[in-house]
Parts: C-alpha cells; structure tokens; sequence
C-alpha cells in the first residue's frame, strides 16, 4: 500500500531501519543527537524534521541521507520516471531535494537534485559512518559555497566536489538566485 505522504513515507523508513539495526528509540536518539521525543514525532509521521535532523538520523542509522526517502513500491524497476520522484522542501532552508535514482534496485550509487534558494545555508553535523559514504557535488546552474571540515570551496555551474561524509559540512547559497546541483552518492564495502 502506498503511504500517503512524504512524511509517513519517512515515519516508516525511519522505523524499518531502526528496526533492522534492533535499536530503542532511547538507543538510537543517544547514537544520534536526536531527542526521543522529537524521534517519536517522526516515526509517527507528525513531525516536520529539517535536513539537520534528518542528516542526524540517517548518520546514527549509518545511511544516507537519500535512503529515507526510499520507496520500495517500485521494488525492482530500473527507471525513475520524473513524475513518480518524490520532493521533499526542508522546512527551514527551503531547499528542495528529489531522489532521482530508482527505488528497491541493487545499486551502491543514489542521485538526488537539489534546488538551493537564495542565500540560504543549512549544516550538518555529519561524521564517519560504516560503510564509508562518498558524495560529489555537480553545480548545474547558480552556485554554492561548501564549508567541508575547515575547507571552503566556492563551486560555480559546471564544477564538482568530492567528499567523504566524515566531517560537519555546510552549504550556503550566496546569491540572489536559486542553484541547481546534482549530487551522487556512493557507499563502499571496504
């Protein structure tokens, strides 16, 4: 049965991960900086969680990011089309994200779009995690300021960064404009 809303879509993810890892949620709020109370929200589907919150979690799950907002609908299927891809608005910046990469298919490698508003600036407090998680960033349009660790790298349309998420990170939109950016993500066994 399809969940009706995005929020429930991450209530259940939230809940089938922690489930598989046989977390409490006094245990996985310890693991991940996140209260209880704002973990039960979630699993329940009535919580707005920002990208920080959610960064948090997906860290102390020891996932991505992209990984909470997996369907398994489509379980199997090899193409994404635009019109089935789920957009999720962080109630704090504003930015827009979209899991492009198909659901339920094998692949260590996750895509998502992202849509960053003027000005805007969200940062995460992400460590190591195991596996080892890399992400690069492909500016399409506009451009953006990554803060990663005690670096600083201003991308414009058409650059890319490469990063392991092991380190507090943060992006800044320093224009007027929106920017557009492709991230691909990948998680190695080693």
């Amino acid at each position: 049965m399809l969940e009706s809303t995005l929020h429930q879509l991450i209530a259940r993810r939230v809940r089938e991960l922690r489930a598989a890892r046989g977390l409490s949620l006094e245990a996985l709020a310890a693991h991940c900086g996140v209260s209880r109370s704002m973990l039960s929200l979630i699993e329940r589907g009535e919580s707005s969680p920002t990208a920080v919150v959610l960064e948090k979690l997906a860290t102390g799950l020891g996932v991505t990011l992209a990984s909470l907002f997996e369907t398994r609908e489509a379980a199997g299927v090899p193409v994404s089309r635009r019109v089935d891809q789920q957009s999720w608005r962080d109630p704090h910046s504003g930015y827009v994200r979209r899991n492009v990469s198909p659901s339920g298919v094998a692949s260590p490698i996750q895509l998502v779009e992202v849509e960053f508003p003027p000005y805007a600036r969200v940062a995460y407090e992400t460590a190591a995690r195991v596996p080892q998680v890399h992400q690069q960033v492909w500016v399409l349009a506009g451009a953006i300021e990554i803060s990663y660790g005690d670096e600083v790298y201003l991308l414009g349309a058409g650059d890319c960064l490469a990063m392991v998420l092991d380190r507090p990170m943060a992006f800044h939109n320093p224009t007027g404009d929106v920017t557009r950016y492709a991230v691909v993500i990948t998680t190695s066994r080693h």
